[in-house]
């Protein structure tokens, strides 16, 4: 397989079904932070490989797939320790996003994203902490799924911060989003819909207005959908609550290592790790009782049958390249809609539309623990008639 995109960091690794079910005759590729049995992540980073050993085995959700009848044809890019959502690389390069070369991929799932997307394997699996399935999802014009917190064995996975990450996957199309789902999420329910339809006010206003009217109008079925303040502190607080909160726990993850080992980072990455640093969970108790709230106030707006939908990201993919206050800008405005799932542990699919040319994700969020409910009820509006 000639990869043009650069997607992959290592396509020479195949590891063959253990088992058939549901998966037979498919393939995936893994993000370059899931344990696989004799190789060495490299996370993003070369002092990261440099410094770590060979895994002894292979990550748990990967042994669930290759049981399944999957077929594993390699482990793909990633950014920097997972820490971004732009999908640049300096060491190694950018995946190249495969609806507009100009445009970034998206991350820090991005080689899963851009390998799906050109269809090099038939789905991924990535990792969700702040957003990093859903927004490449979005700019890569796929399906993309975070599930409930803890839902999806996280064991042989490299954590970022721990009471955020989540495992996620991508594909092209969306009833193989559902069967892999059916396969990772096999102990729950996938009885009953939803009947309060919700669409966040705030998350909603992010967009500019062409977009805006644009996503809106593809929405089917939702002639009773309600519109909701999602957030009665603001949007900006809630994402500075999840910036404050995952910051303490990855540099609690990496400090150690970073500290010892002075990796070199790139641009953006080595500022965020160096403010990480600078966070003293004693002095962030207003942070973790706002998330306490948060996880309140969302349980309660959906409880057993409400479903919110937002836009994905604020726009478009980005150019290449963008830096600065520019780019500082954007990627606060997308923080605010994927801190919404993120704090509060939620499930969340994101479905391509064509915007204007472009592909922007459309987002459903359940409550947790209705993941496979939430991926059946978003099949019967956009999958296959």
């Amino acid at each position: 397989m000639s990869d043009k995109w650069n997607a992959f960091v290592d396509e020479k690794i195949i590891v063959e079904p253990t088992g058939s079910g549901r998966l037979n005759g498919l393939t995936f590729a893994v993000k370059d932070v899931f344990s696989i049995a004799g190789y060495r992540n490299h996370a993003g980073n070369p002092d990261w490989y440099r410094t770590h050993e060979y895994a002894t085995d292979h990550a748990k959700v990967i042994k669930t797939l290759l049981h399944h009848g999957a077929k594993l044809t390699g482990t793909v890019h990633t950014d920097e320790l997972m820490y971004s959502l732009n999908g640049e690389n300096v060491h190694y390069g950018t995946p190249v996003n495969p609806i507009d070369k100009t445009r970034i991929p998206g991350g820090s799932s991005s080689g899963s994203a851009v390998a799906v997307s050109a269809g090099l394997v038939d789905f991924s699996l990535g990792t969700d902490t702040g957003g990093s399935v859903r927004i490449p999802s979005s700019y890569c014009g796929i399906y993309g799924f975070r599930p409930t917190h803890g839902v999806v064995p996280i064991e042989g996975v490299i954590p970022l911060a721990k009471s955020f990450d989540t495992v996620g996957w991508m594909s092209k199309d969306l009833n193989l989003l559902i069967k892999v789902g059916d396969v990772l999420l096999n102990d729950q329910s996938e009885e009953g819909c939803f009947q309060q339809i919700l669409l966040g006010e705030d998350a909603w206003a992010l967009l500019k207005k062409h977009d805006k009217q644009a996503l809106l109008s593809t929405i089917e079925n939702t002639d009773n959908a309600e519109w909701k303040q999602i957030s009665a502190e603001g949007l900006d607080e809630w994402a500075n609550t999840f910036r404050i909160l995952q910051g303490i726990e990855i540099w609690e993850e990496h400090g150690e290592w970073i500290q010892a080992e002075n990796p070199t980072f790139g641009p953006g990455i080595a500022e965020r790790f160096q403010w990480a640093s600078t966070l003293n969970k004693l002095e962030c108790n207003e942070p973790i009782l706002l998330r306490e709230k948060i996880i309140q106030d969302l349980s309660s707006l959906l409880g057993n049958d409400g479903i919110l939908i937002i836009p994905t990201a604020p726009g478009a993919a980005p150019l290449l390249n963008l830096h600065g206050e520019k780019a500082d800008k954007y990627r606060a405005r997308a923080m605010q809609l994927t801190c919404i799932a993120g704090l509060a542990g939620l499930p969340q699919v994101t479905v391509p539309v064509n915007v204007h040319g472009l592909p922007l994700g459309l987002s459903f969020i359940a409550n947790q623990n209705n993941d496979r409910k939430l991926l059946h009820w978003v099949n019967k509006l956009y999958g296959e008639k």
